[in-house]
């Protein structure tokens, strides 16, 4: 009786397992081929082939790196790779010239009083009206929005001439003033757009538990909203000092002619003196660390931003 009982509790379990690995191959069969792949691809080989792909994407910034700290003859003569097996090559010499060259050192000043005071305007504007469009009743808000909204298509390209017959006749054409105006005017559509919808999903309850402790709309604002938003107004900060910083378009038109931004000086650098590629790499790698700088410092803070309006 005992050996009876002992084989059929043996072949019952010896069931069950058949009856789940069984059960286990349809639900893995039943899988898509990308599900299945993305479940076993999670290990070193994912890891391995991620790195491999970052370095071959950051291979054009290392290479614009290897080449700003060569010679000028090294430079017309071998590849930045030769810097491999003749390490000799590597010199601080271009960075010297650069900082002895005073017309890209004037563009590098002349981008930074440009990007500064636009960022910080699209920032704070876009923010005061974006509140106003998610919690503040007035005649028309829809309207407004809709207007708002309508802004985003409309490219740059469309706007250059008569803007520039604009300015020229208010006496703000090739001017600093000029260039943050147009890039502040053009940078506040997605602003308001972004951050109205960001503020609208702070819960209501919050704001109406301030209001009864008496806050009032500033208060409110910059005690409540401006924290809460925090992430997708530092998101909002990097893109924009992202697209002045890097913009040619705009500096190109509208930018002082006796002190354009670094990239119309790059530009320039190009046209006057083809050769002069040992201001040229160096010039061109700062121009792309710096705003590289800004987004690794706000990191964290860009992260959240997209994480909080992917959730929403």
């Amino acid at each position: 009786m005992t050996t009876t009982g002992t084989t059929e509790t043996g072949t019952t379990e010896a069931g069950t397992t058949e009856a789940g690995t069984a059960e286990a191959r349809t639900t893995e069969a039943k899988q898509s081929l990308g599900a299945r792949i993305a479940a076993r691809a999670g290990g070193g080989a994912m890891r391995v082939f991620l790195i491999l792909v970052g370095l071959f994407w950051l291979m054009p910034t290392i290479g614009l790196l290897l080449s700003s700290l060569r010679g000028p003859e090294d430079i017309a003569a071998t590849g930045w790779w030769k810097v491999f097996t003749a390490p000799s090559e590597l010199t601080f010499d271009n960075y010297q010239r650069l900082l002895d060259n005073s017309t890209i050192t004037d563009s590098l000043l002349s981008t930074v009083s440009i990007t500064v005071p636009a960022t910080v305007l699209v920032v704070v504007i876009g923010s005061l009206a974006g509140y106003a469009f998610a919690w503040m009743e007035f005649p028309g808000r829809d309207w407004w929005f809709l207007v708002v909204v309508g802004l985003l298509v409309v490219p740059v390209q469309v706007a250059l001439i008569p803007v520039s017959k604009l300015f020229g006749i208010i006496g703000i054409f090739e001017t600093t003033f000029g260039v943050v105006m147009f890039h502040t005017a053009f940078g506040l559509p997605f602003a308001i757009f972004l951050l109205r919808n960001f503020f609208a999903e702070i819960p209501r309850e919050l704001l109406e538990a301030a209001r009864l402790d008496g806050a009032g709309e500033i208060r409110l604002f910059t005690r409540v909203v401006m924290p809460l938003g925090g992430p997708a107004i530092a998101s909002l900060g990097i893109f924009q000092f992202l697209w002045v910083w890097n913009d040619m378009l705009v500096a190109l038109i509208f930018a002082d002619s006796e002190s354009p931004p670094i990239t119309v000086a790059l530009q320039q650098q190009v046209r006057q003196f083809g050769n002069n590629i040992d201001v040229l790499a160096p010039g061109a790698f700062v121009s792309m660390v710096i705003p590289l700088a800004v987004f690794f410092a706000f990191q964290r803070q860009f992260v959240s931003g997209v994480m909080a309006g992917a959730v929403k």
